[in-house]
């Protein structure tokens, strides 16, 4: 399913994501079938795929795939400032090992930002705010990131360019090879396109 920006997962607020499934997924038919529940993350303002499971089984052996790395996540951002073509980050966070290896797509001349990149991101770890941290800390933060941007760099009012674009993953019931995807949203490709 697609996930919007400005709306939270799960928590205790009256507006997310899992409190939304049940009224916008049909449930399941299996006898195990539950409530429609999200198996995974995404920050509040990142936009993109997010995987629900609606079976105890399903979102059970779901959570443990995401547990073990075993699906292949891909993210856009549009990053400030030149870097180089391709990296892996390493950084810490809160104390524990994290990675992301990134290939940069495309970059443009920025009045604003000097310069705009389309960075194709690939978490292989799965820490709070990873991506965002991760690359603030080579000094490339996200457009729109008010947390870990750059002082005087903020977007104002256009929201964290940053999308789960993708999942790959083997389905742990059926073992069909899967790849989900959510397009780019427009205004990425308005940088871009």
């Amino acid at each position: 399913m697609h996930k919007p920006a400005g709306i939270l997962v799960s928590g205790n607020k009256f507006k997310t994501i899992a409190n939304a499934l049940p009224q916008n997924i049909r449930p399941g038919q299996l006898p195990d079938a539950t409530i429609p529940q999200p198996v995974h993350r995404l920050d509040y303002a990142t936009t993109g795929i997010l995987l629900a499971g609606k079976t105890d089984k399903c979102i059970r052996l779901l959570n443990k795939m995401f547990e073990n790395k075993v699906v292949e996540k891909t993210y856009y951002a549009v990053t400030i400032g030149n870097m180089p073509a391709r990296g892996k980050i390493t950084t810490e966070i809160d104390g524990k090992a994290s990675q992301s290896g990134y290939r940069v797509q495309q970059s443009v001349v920025s009045k604003r930002f000097g310069k705009l990149n389309l960075v194709e991101l690939f978490p292989k770890t799965g820490r709070r705010h990873q991506l965002r941290k991760h690359l603030a800390s080579i000094g490339n933060p996200v457009l729109g990131d008010k947390i870990y941007g750059a002082e005087g760099l903020v977007l104002h009012g256009k929201g964290l360019y940053l999308h789960a674009y993708s999942l790959e993953f083997t389905h742990p019931i059926t073992q069909e090879k899967l790849f989900i995807k959510d397009e780019l949203p427009e205004r990425f490709n308005k940088i871009f396109g």
